[in-house]
């Protein structure tokens, strides 16, 4: 039997042991008085009894054992063009600081902070603070509109806001405070301090305006705050919520335990990761999503890696070799982006000539999730690096993969367009729209069996009922990812996109994610997206709206009729695939997912609302003109 099969194996037959084991690479203040509660099943708890400071396991711990002197946090600006380390010993002293800061405005063990922050090191020390207290922190993407904000205020209830001046992007500034203030002002639940930290670089550029004894500076309460130490929590306690998106509109605060999630992300640094204690982990994403949670900030530090803070692009922060330099200036051993990062530097440098200007030698691995990997782009990237690619797959809810080909256990050879097998802990099932598994190579809807492992959500806040209705109900005994795909004949996953991204053609189910991997692999395409608008004859129709590579003519139909023929020789004549627009860019949320449900409403002349996590609004206009040349909405 394989290392992978054997760890797989005891990880589904005897959870308890499996995790047990691995709880003790944390340091518990108090052990538990069993790994997994199923008293009160759909809902389950693991390491009830036990008590432990997820601060403490992130840098008290390391301080003690031998890596003070390390080097925990590289910020690295390109748009401040500054780069700035803090050893273990330094990042405990600042969050100690702040945590006494905070705890001298009142919060304690189980209140809620909300962090609305740009991508500097004070949001990381803003956030292990909070965990050093034992309050809940939220973190919300710092680019929220205000609407946005004052929703998640009055569900958390924070008794503080923590924040900066503002962020600054490629080419201009984006003010925080006035968010803010409009923010608490649309609220219905007034928090009672906002801490402000007025970032140095921009002090003279924005002018932030306090108000009455609310507001307080960042720099002032630091002058008189007293290090405070860790307190000790339950296992089971939260340890912060973050909020994605409903289907209803009203955000699903997806709560995150203590405990479970020290012992998973610890785990997964070793074993899906690969990396060592000492070494370089970057995480290119923002503290604001999912990612930045459990890969910049809790998993790295839990293990004693390096990890880096990026306040850039991949792209235009100055050019497409951003990420290579960061590579090779601090001797990155894995990085994990996005997709959508890398189609963007295949699209600015499609031969990858910036590679050469950077010493590559002590990179391992590229890690991509956050979306579906497109093999012509896992090829690409592949080739350009000769390094492992490895796709994995996880949502905000469970917090840490779901699937991945785990290389710290065995690599396993790689199939372009799957995230390779379950990871351990993961019982993964395909379901028909009864609830039945289906034979291999079926697609169907993806599930998981219950119990979910630790460290995935063990409800949502303040409402065990919306958890249990929006994952648990609509299959008896699994939950539900709301994403498709099948199972192969060798166990390999394949997850061809949401539910919803199913189109209905004259009765026909068919994957629109199954179109674009064939689009995409056209070699004058840079990105693609395949929705399905309505159609008065057939239901729905596929519509691929495509990016070309620089230096291609756009208005050039030989391409066009190209796709037309290769997605009906791949797929066939029943998926209708005719109706291509090309568009400069696609329309992306802040992390890069591509915004197909938005794009489909517009292609059907529905009323949409602008999503609160978009990129740039203005790409809509572009896409309802590009859809408009080409006849949608129909009359």
């Amino acid at each position: 039997m394989s290392r992978y099969n054997e760890k797989f194996k005891k990880s589904i037959s005897d959870p308890e042991s499996f995790w047990a084991e691995a709880a003790d690479k944390i340091h518990w203040y108090k052990k538990w008085d069993k790994v997994l509660d199923d008293s009160a099943e759909p809902l389950y708890k693991w390491f009830p009894g036990a008590e432990m400071n997820t601060c403490y396991n992130a840098l008290d711990r390391h301080v003690e054992n031998g890596r003070a002197d390390q080097t925990a946090l590289i910020y690295d600006s390109p748009v401040t063009k500054q780069t700035q380390k803090f050893t273990y010993k330094e990042l405990l002293k600042e969050v100690s600081l702040f945590a006494g800061a905070l705890s001298s405005l009142g919060v304690s063990k189980g209140d809620t902070v909300i962090i609305y922050m740009p991508m500097i090191p004070q949001a990381v020390i803003s956030i292990l603070a909070c965990a050093r207290l034992g309050a809940v922190h939220s973190v919300v993407f710092g680019g929220f509109a205000p609407h946005e904000l004052a929703i998640r205020i009055d569900d958390a209830k924070p008794k503080v806001i923590v924040s900066a001046s503002g962020a600054i992007e490629i080419s201009r500034l984006i003010e925080y405070k006035p968010m803010i203030d409009k923010a608490i002002e649309l609220s219905k639940h007034k928090p009672g301090k906002c801490v402000i930290y007025q970032r140095p670089e921009i002090k003279d550029k924005m002018k932030v305006n306090f108000i009455n004894d609310r507001d307080l500076d960042w720099d002032e309460i630091l002058l008189s705050a007293k290090p405070a130490d860790c307190v000790s929590v339950k296992a089971t306690d939260p340890l912060y919520i973050l909020y994605t998106s409903g289907t209803t509109g009203i955000p699903k605060g997806v709560v995150r335990d203590n405990g479970g999630h020290a012992v998973a992300l610890a785990w997964s640094m070793e074993n899906i990761y690969d990396v060592k204690p000492g070494e370089v982990f970057w995480a290119a994403s923002d503290v604001g999503w999912v990612v930045g949670h459990s890969y910049i900030v809790y998993g790295p530090l839990l293990h004693g890696c390096t990890t880096i803070l990026y306040e850039g692009k991949s792209v235009g922060t100055p050019d497409p070799g951003a990420f290579w330099r960061v590579i090779s200036e601090h001797g990155v051993k894995a990085l994990f982006t996005a997709p959508t990062a890398f189609r963007a530097i295949k699209k600015e440098d499609p031969d990858g000539a910036y590679t050469k200007k950077y010493d590559l030698s002590n990179f391992r691995y590229l890690f991509l999730a956050g979306e579906r990997l497109d093999p012509d782009t896992y090829n690409w990237a592949k080739n350009l690096l000769n390094k492992p690619v490895i796709d994995h797959w996880w949502q905000t809810e469970t917090g840490w993969p779901i699937t991945a080909n785990c290389i710290g256990i065995e690599q396993m050879p790689v199939k372009p367009g799957s995230s390779t097998k379950p990871v351990p802990g993961y019982d993964v099932r395909v379901l028909d729209t009864e609830g039945k598994e289906v034979p291999n190579g079926t697609e169907g809807v993806i599930a998981i069996k219950l119990p979910l492992p630790p460290g995935t959500l063990p409800t949502l806040w303040n409402a065990d009922d919306r958890f249990i209705k929006s994952y648990l109900n609509v299959f008896k005994g699994y939950y539900f990812t709301s994403d498709g795909g099948f199972i192969d004949k060798d166990g390999y996953v394949f997850v061809m996109g949401r539910v919803d991204d199913v189109i209905n053609v004259a009765g026909h189910r068919l994957s629109t994610g199954e179109m674009e991997e064939v689009v995409s692999t056209h070699p004058h395409i840079a990105e693609c997206a395949v929705i399905g608008a309505a159609d008065s004859l057939k239901g729905q129709l596929p519509v691929g709206l495509v990016v070309l590579k620089l230096g291609v003519d756009a208005a050039s139909e030989t391409i066009k009729s190209d796709l037309i023929k290769m997605v009906r020789e791949e797929i066939g004549p029943i998926a209708c695939f005719k109706n291509v627009a090309v568009v400069n860019r696609l329309p992306k949320t802040r992390s890069g997912k591509i915004l197909r449900g938005t794009m489909r409403k517009i292609a059907d002349g529905e009323e949409y609302t602008m999503p609160s996590t978009i990129d740039d609004p203005a790409v809509l206009k572009e896409i309802e003109t590009a859809l408009n040349e080409i006849g949608y909405p129909s009359a």
